[in-house]
């Protein structure tokens, strides 16, 4: 299978690494990054057509249309996101709506865009969610909300767009060895700044022992490119799953929590986490 396929947040991670790979998999590919200096370093890699697109901006996202023009979309992958961590009760509105705009709104507001095309050719979207969408652990609620409201959004685009041939799935990756861990510790800090010291009275030492958690889970990260590969898998197998879950901490969570059950599951974790 080839064709033309939009990755967005294809700066770095897994965006990046997906458009690399799809690119020497034999598709052409319009890569959605944030910089002129991304779109460089991108294009040392791979021959991409890169774009700057941030997903909450409705110019930047009409220009992606405009870059596609009238071509055939053989798939979307939506990936671009950001976390927002800390305590649901001290984060501020307008970081939980940025989380949302990012991590979900965003991705709707592509699609909308770019179905046309995909229609045209009976393309599918690949939405890039997280175990978190499964498994919400402590001061990850905003984002793991976003990714849980984002395979419901799967879900119903799936139906909605299945007569013109077009599937809809979600990619659930665990721990992936990007920037968001390996700078752990330096948001940990920040969040736990930004608390005011009411907030972290109560949240401080948990919040502490979360960064060591986050130090240990980077060790056993799985490369990038081993979610690019599931999501090309879901781009071109010729039955498409539903859901592709991704590394073997996110089986282990959800296993864990299928098995033991919310009530111990989540003393096991109050207990790692100091709660």
């Amino acid at each position: 299978m080839s064709g033309l396929v939009v990755v967005t947040g294809a700066s770095t991670g897994i965006g990046r690494a997906t458009a690399i790979l799809l690119s020497q998999r034999g598709f052409d590919v319009i890569a959605g990054v944030r910089t002129q200096e991304a779109a460089g370093a991108l294009l040392d890699h791979a021959p991409v057509e890169p774009v700057i697109v941030d997903v909450t901006d409705p110019r930047q996202i009409a220009a992606l249309r405009d870059a596609v023009g009238d071509r055939p979309l053989a798939g979307l992958v939506n990936n671009a996101g950001v976390s927002v961590a800390g305590p649901l009760e001290f984060m501020p509105l307008d970081e939980l709506r940025r989380q949302l705009e990012v991590n979900l709104v965003g991705h709707v507001a592509v699609t909308q865009a770019l179905l046309d095309p995909l229609r045209t050719r009976g393309g599918r979207i690949v939405n890039i969610g997280s175990v978190g969408g499964r498994v919400a652990l402590p001061f990850l609620g905003a984002y793991a909300g976003s990714k849980s409201a984002l395979w419901s959004v799967t879900e119903a685009l799936r139906g909605e767009l299945r007569p013109w041939g077009i599937h809809a799935a979600i990619v659930e990756p665990g721990s992936i060895a990007t920037e968001i861990w390996s700078k752990a510790p330096e948001g940990v800090a920040a969040t736990v700044e930004a608390l005011g010291p009411r907030g972290e009275e109560l949240y401080g030492e948990a919040l502490g022992r979360t960064g060591e958690i986050a130090e240990s889970i980077s060790r056993g990260a799985i490369p990038p490119v081993k979610v690019a590969e599931v999501i090309h898998r879901a781009l071109t197998a010729r039955r498409p799953r539903d859901r592709y879950l991704v590394g073997r901490d996110a089986w282990g969570q959800v296993l864990a929590r299928r098995l033991l059950g919310h009530r111990l599951f989540d003393r096991v974790v109050a207990r790692q986490m100091g709660l």
